[in-house]
């Protein structure tokens, strides 16, 4: 760069109107020969076209190698725990183990990227000699001519809106517009509350319960939409499936709690041909002759499992491909569903279907946090 340019840039000789000038935006600074680092301190950069002093260079390098050894420790421990530890005892699922699993996978994490960062940071400024760099630079600074020209045409466009004249207006807007810089904290409610342990049971636990005080075996099933009961003979054909809910939701239920409790409830009954069921250990007569229940909240994200194919027997979600397979416990035989389906126990009384108890286990996607 010129030493005219260099005068110019760095000039702070008096303006036209009297006051100092100060430094253009995007010249040198005039502090650009001072430093606020120790040329000792392990972190202050090498001399300008010096040559490196090898014991502190050598001192440099055992701390750049320290922290890279660091960094690869964690990283090393942030894969060992996410395959030893989580997938044992359930994974990371539920409060206590999502919150042990969170921390550690993100510690390790974050102090393998804060060690690597760390050690390239000091390997650049004392381990990397540094060389002057030349570029011609002309001024920045606009003329005279066409900072006023600005000036007048900023203040005549002002002048038009009617901001600089209005005030009620100016103070309208602004305070129109404060709300949206907190609408963003708003949003976040949606990541909430936690479900706890909502999830753990359903509507139906508290019909069984409400029949069987009465002396009955269980809630009778009926037909989602029509209310009707539903008899072991209107479901005979195989192949067939439906969406039931417990008899009398809504007259035990509080009217604004209805939706949610429904669709926590909501149930697909299925009849598989009895010769090729295989119901699972312990659940030999949690079916009627092939006749079995499964929730209808697919165990990923929560979409509704309603497609079944007859020739395979295979229940799809439409969302996302999960594949569970009715005759074997609605367990996963594709897609990214991690859990089968919950099955709801059935059994006969005076020719209606009837379920016996709640859900065995949690309804909905696998990574709700279920208590």
């Amino acid at each position: 760069m010129s030493d005219e340019n260099k005068d110019t840039a760095g000039s702070t000789e008096p303006g036209e109107g009297g006051g100092a000038r100060g430094r253009v935006i995007g010249t040198p600074s005039p502090a650009r020969d001072r430093t606020l680092l120790a040329q000792d301190d392990i972190s202050a950069p090498a001399g300008v076209g010096e040559e490196l002093d090898e014991a502190s260079a050598k001192r440099a390098e055992r701390v750049v190698a320290t922290f890279f050894l660091v960094a690869f420790a964690a990283s090393v421990a942030f894969i060992a725990y996410y395959i030893g530890w989580s997938g044992r005892n359930g994974g990371m699922h539920g409060v206590t183990r999502a919150r042990e699993s969170n921390f550690w996978l993100g510690g390790l994490m974050a102090l393998s990227f804060l060690a690597l960062a760390a050690g390239v940071t000091i390997w650049v400024r004392r381990l990397m000699t540094s060389k002057p760099i030349v570029q011609e630079r002309h001024s920045l600074a606009a003329d005279e001519e066409t900072r006023a020209a600005f000036t007048k045409d900023f203040l005549e466009g002002a002048g038009d809106s009617g901001l600089t004249k209005r005030p009620l207006l100016r103070r309208t807007l602004l305070l129109a517009a404060a709300p949206l810089g907190l609408a963003p904290l708003v949003l976040l409610r949606d990541l909430g509350p936690l479900p706890e342990k909502k999830l753990r049971s359903t509507i139906w636990a508290d019909a069984v319960k409400k029949a069987q005080a009465q002396g009955k075996k269980g809630v009778r099933l009926v037909v989602d939409g029509t209310d009707k009961p539903l008899r072991v003979s209107d479901f005979s054909s195989p192949g067939g499936m439906i969406t039931v809910l417990p008899e009398g939701i809504e007259e035990d239920v509080p009217e604004d709690q209805v939706l949610t409790q429904t669709a926590k409830a909501v149930t697909i009954l299925i009849n598989i041909p009895e010769d090729e069921f295989k119901p699972a250990k312990g659940r030999e007569n949690w079916h009627i002759n092939g006749i079995v229940a499964y929730s209808k909240v697919c165990t990923h994200v929560g979409c509704p499992a309603a497609l079944y194919e007859q020739t395979t027997h295979h229940i799809l979600c439409p969302c996302h491909q999960s594949t569970f397979d009715a005759t074997d416990a609605a367990k996963v035989v594709f897609g990214p569903a991690a859990r089968p389906l919950p099955q709801l126990p059935l059994a006969v009384e005076d020719g209606y279907i009837v379920a016996t108890s709640d859900y065995h286990e949690p309804i909905g996607p696998s990574f709700w946090e279920r208590g």
